[in-house]
């Protein structure tokens, strides 16, 4: 867990991470070196969760190269089955990551919104859903790792 007490904000206590894959962890299907192993740190502090439409048909690779199972979101409506997802959780506990349109409903319903800038691009609307907003997937991880960043960054 991360818990943070963020001056201007309140009392966060953050158990969940979900986090979008394509785009925001992996570049054309293709995992981002550095993250496996941040992942596997991180994982020590707060559940991991990943959600894919599994644009690029590699998530079972990915899956394996991670260690861990993501949820594959269907085909219609996938920014509301990404926030239905962190509501389920309890969104007050969950930090979400991610770049695209589809994003937007998740970022906006966490406690907070990591929106990552990788080599996919970042979605003008994701990128006003967010609380935060990152030059990369490493960067977001390093964050979560290091959460006197998400301290100094969110305090009003």
């Amino acid at each position: 867990m991360i818990e943070l007490s963020i001056p201007g904000r309140g009392e966060y206590r953050l158990e969940h991470i979900v986090f979008d894959v394509n785009g925001t962890l992996a570049c054309d299907g293709h995992l981002i070196e550095g993250v496996a192993e941040r992942l596997r740190a991180l994982s020590e502090r707060c559940e991991i969760h990943l959600l894919t439409a599994d644009t690029h048909g590699r998530q079972s690779a990915l899956d394996a190269e991670l260690g861990l199972v993501a949820r594959r979101i269907q085909a219609g409506h996938e920014r509301e089955q990404k926030a239905a997802f962190v509501y389920q959780l309890g969104a007050e506990k969950v930090v979400a990551v991610g770049n695209g349109g589809n994003d937007v409903g998740m970022l906006q319903a966490a406690a907070v919104g990591i929106a990552v800038l990788e080599s996919e691009g970042l979605n003008v609307e994701a990128l006003q859903a967010a609380d935060i907003v990152v030059r990369s997937a490493l960067d977001a991880l390093d964050l979560l790792l290091n959460p006197r960043r998400l301290l100094a960054t969110l305090r009003r």
